[in-house]
């Protein structure tokens, strides 16, 4: 039994990123991986475990945890972030960069993303964020490896439903990836702060696909 443990990004009172027909990030994210829970349950040999399944704030490092704790084969952290330019628009996945992020774009997401546990009021020390940064072990780069794999099968189904941002998996130190033994991803279903994604983000019909387009990239990676 495959064990995929699916991450909304946000929620509580870290609302994400906000479009500007008033979408609240936390709400799409939720959305999709409730959707995307349920279509993985439907297939044999798989099951699916949200990290939140309500409007609630939960520690980036708690979600990461509880991929672990549950041995899962796979997390997969969904977003729908915003930037600073509007025309900004496009799908990505990301895999946990050991030496930073290969890109501007990758830099300042991963920034905006490791700084939401403050929202929440756990102050992390420093102590710790350098920990968190430089205990990589072995396997981590062999997770890594495998977090590139899986994230490249997701990016090209991805790519048949939506315009890519980059045609690349993107690395970046996002918090919420680093498992050291769990294989995990992030996607950016697409941009909010984009008019046209954020209402195509708002459409029941659309979060459907974006939920089996990543399915079908998970499907493909196992196979």
């Amino acid at each position: 039994m495959l064990t995929i443990v699916v991450d909304a990004g946000h929620g509580g009172e870290d609302p994400g990123a906000r479009g500007r027909r008033g979408t609240y990030e936390k709400n799409v994210t939720l959305a999709i991986a409730r959707r995307l829970k349920s279509l993985i349950d439907a297939e044999p040999g798989m099951r699916a475990l949200l990290t939140r399944d309500g409007d609630y704030f939960i520690p980036l490092a708690a979600r990461a945890d509880k991929a672990r704790r549950v041995k899962a084969d796979l997390f997969v952290s969904i977003h729908a972030d915003a930037y600073m330019l509007p025309h900004a628009r496009g799908s990505s996945v990301f895999a946990l960069s050991e030496r930073g992020a290969t890109s501007t774009t990758a830099r300042w997401l991963a920034k905006r993303e490791n700084e939401a546990d403050l929202i929440g009021g756990v102050n992390l020390d420093v102590k710790d964020r350098y920990l968190a940064e430089t205990l990589l072990d072995l396997s981590q780069t062999a997770t890594i490896n495998d977090s590139l794999k899986v994230g490249r099968a997701v990016l090209d189904e991805l790519g048949e439903i939506n315009t890519l941002h980059k045609a690349h998996v993107e690395q970046a130190g996002f918090a919420v990836l680093k498992s050291p033994d769990v294989p995990s991803i992030l996607v950016e279903t697409a941009f909010i702060s984009n008019p046209d994604e954020e209402k195509r983000l708002g459409d029941a019909t659309y979060q459907d696909r974006l939920a089996r387009a990543v399915l079908a990239g998970i499907k493909n990676y196992f196979a």
